[in-house]
């Protein structure tokens, strides 16, 4: 009798051993599950999303040209081909506006929830000859809204003023608005640099690519399609380095 449970005991144990053996190997294997290299790849590929706002005027809302052909719609769309999700988009902007319409507009509009934020103002400060004075003032203000918008200094930019005088509506007066787009320019580009705050000069495109042929949108006064797609080569690099921050 002793024999036969001592034959009983040990086979018991050996069961219980093995059990915990099969415990032991299921549970590693349950962990192996959960860092699956695929779930691994997924995280990588989470794309950020954006939510931006383009503040200005004509040249913003992209006057003469298609919807698509606008500035900040290409953009978007080339945004969206990196690893980010432009998942809201609106233009606050209109021709004529001064940075007193924009100020008045974004102050009586319900602004909130973007993480990128685009400032081009000023042009029609200067065609309507308004004071240079209330320019710095109210650019001032909107450079600060423009922060605020975004919530992160480090995700505003700003466009420099394009050169009208070399188009055929402008090159009666050609030297003074050079002249003038200049002064503005300089202003703005300073404020920037005190902020740390990107200034992209497209100024140069639109002089060197003047009233040549499909530089203009039919209007012979607006940049074309073609021109705001160079304006874009050159702002995305700095985009991505503002959302790479």
């Amino acid at each position: 009798m002793k024999k036969i449970a001592y034959k009983i005991t040990l086979i018991a144990i050996t069961l219980s051993i093995f059990s915990c053996v099969e415990k032991q190997e299921e549970s590693v294997q349950i962990i192996e599950d959960v860092n699956t290299p695929e779930e691994i790849v997924e995280d990588l590929n989470t794309k950020e999303v954006i939510n931006y706002l383009a503040l200005g005027d004509s040249y913003t809302i992209g006057q003469g040209v298609e919807i698509y052909q606008r500035w900040p719609n290409q953009l978007v769309q080339k945004i969206n081909t990196l690893n980010y999700e432009v998942n809201k988009f609106k233009i606050i902007a209109q021709t004529g506006w001064t940075t007193t319409s924009l100020l008045q507009k974004v102050e009586n509009t319900e602004i909130s929830g973007f993480n990128l934020v685009s400032l081009l103002i000023g042009v029609n400060n200067q065609y309507q000859k308004k004071s240079f004075e209330i320019f710095e003032t109210e650019f001032n203000l909107l450079l600060n809204k423009s922060i605020e918008y975004a919530g992160n200094i480090n995700r505003v930019f700003v466009v420099s003023i394009p050169d009208y005088g070399v188009t055929p509506f402008g090159q009666p007066n050609r030297e003074t608005i050079s002249k003038e787009i200049n002064l503005y320019n300089e202003y703005i580009a300073i404020q920037c640099k005190e902020k740390g705050i990107p200034f992209i000069n497209i100024t140069d495109i639109s002089r060197d690519l003047g009233d040549s042929e499909g530089a203009l949108a039919s209007d012979n006064l607006h940049p074309s399609g073609i021109q705001y797609t160079k304006w874009m080569d050159l702002i995305l690099p700095t985009v991505i380095e503002l959302l790479e921050k």
